[in-house]
């Protein structure tokens, strides 16, 4: 399973972006894509990003360039893919950083294989210092703490107001935990909010629409009878 890593592909052919995004998104990882370096640049602005998958050659600002600019930025992976057959881009991309090259055409079950090895070495159980941090897997989504925001597993941003946002982080914090309604107020800085209390269900079923596989049968925010609610991270149960 992918845990929270998040990995952006990067490379101007839509086709290996989109193929490379749906085989990781099916192994349990959060994939976004960026067709250069600016729009990858633009995107871990916004969000942490613990791995990049980074195509060689690509028009402008190619990915050799992009590699060095990645690693002044600090700890997190880089894996290069090239349709070069010689072994200069590989050289040089591992002498800008890269912790990993693979060549195109490859077979997907390689490149899973040595995206698990590269997150292993540098990201073992810590947030990489190049991005912001702070996120937490919830359902089919990833809450980011810092940014106060919800994306999709495919990277896009899900709308949430503010006390959405306070519920998800209170049980963020409070994993299987059961959390009574008091205790959610609290958490969610709402104590003093008559109106909220009484509508707390209601919210907690607006969430699980927007995180849940399946909201009929939640996964990832249970209800536990006469007590509250508890979060499960992914992979806990």
């Amino acid at each position: 399973m992918g845990g929270n890593a998040h990995i952006v592909v990067v490379d101007d052919e839509e086709m290996v972006r989109e193929t490379v995004q749906e085989y990781l998104l099916r192994n349990g990882y959060a994939v976004s894509q960026a067709e250069g370096g600016a729009a990858l640049r633009a995107l871990m602005a916004e969000r942490a990003v613990d791995l990049v998958i980074l195509d060689v050659n690509m028009p402008g600002e190619d990915g050799i360039s992009i590699a060095r600019d990645l690693r002044q930025r600090g700890r997190l992976g880089i894996i290069m893919l090239t349709a070069n057959a010689d072994s200069v881009d590989r050289v040089v991309g591992l002498e800008v950083g890269a912790d990993d090259y693979i060549p195109k055409p490859f077979e997907p079950r390689e490149l899973l294989a040595r995206v698990r090895a590269v997150l292993r070495r540098v990201a073992p159980g810590e947030v990489s210092a190049a991005t912001m941090g702070g996120e937490v897997r919830i359902g089919r989504c990833v809450l980011n703490l810092e940014s106060r925001s919800l994306y999709a597993a495919d990277g896009s941003a899900v709308p949430i107001t503010a006390m959405e946002f306070d519920l998800l982080e209170a049980f963020a914090r409070n994993p299987n935990r059961v959390l009574s309604r008091d205790r959610l107020l609290d958490l969610a800085h709402h104590k003093d909010s008559d109106g909220f209390d009484r509508s707390i269900d209601t919210r907690i079923t607006r969430l699980r629409k927007k995180v849940e596989v399946d909201p009929t049968t939640p996964q990832a925010i249970k209800t536990v009878r006469g007590a509250g609610y508890l979060f499960v991270p992914a992979g806990s149960t």
